[in-house]
C-alpha cells in the first residue's frame, strides 16, 4: 500500500502547509466510514489552528485531534509534521461515536 499525496493550502501551528500525505493504514479498519476525500476535509478543518504536541521523535512531531466535526459526525485525526517540511502526514483517521461525552439521559 502506497502513501498518497494531495496539494492543499492551510496554515497549522503557524506553518504554511502545501501538501497532505495520507498513509493508507486507515483503510484496514475504517474504509467503510473514511476516505481520502474525507481526510482532506478534516485537514482543512485544522487551518489556522494551533494544536498541542503529543509526541516528538528525531524528525517528526505527532498530533492527535479529536472531535473534528463534518456534518453531524465526529472524527479523530492522527497526524504529523516533519522538521523543515511543508506537508502534513496523516497516520490514521476514524469516525467517533460520541467523542467520549456521555449522552444525556432523557426525562
Amino acid at each position: 500500500m502506497n502513501r498518497r499525496e494531495y496539494d492543499i493550502s492551510v496554515t497549522v501551528n503557524g506553518r504554511r502547509i502545501t501538501k497532505v500525505v495520507i498513509d493508507p493504514h486507515y483503510e484496514l479498519k475504517h474504509s467503510d466510514s473514511v476516505s481520502d476525500n474525507l481526510i482532506l476535509n478534516l485537514v482543512k478543518l485544522l487551518d489556522g489552528g494551533t494544536f498541542p504536541l503529543q509526541e516528538k521523535s528525531e524528525m517528526y512531531e505527532y498530533y492527535v485531534t479529536d472531535g473534528l466535526k463534518l456534518g453531524e459526525r465526529l472524527y479523530k485525526l492522527v497526524w504529523l509534521l516533519e522538521d523543515n517540511e511543508l506537508y502534513i502526514g496523516v497516520v490514521n483517521a476514524y469516525r467517533r461515536k460520541s467523542h467520549g461525552i456521555p449522552k444525556r439521559k432523557r426525562n
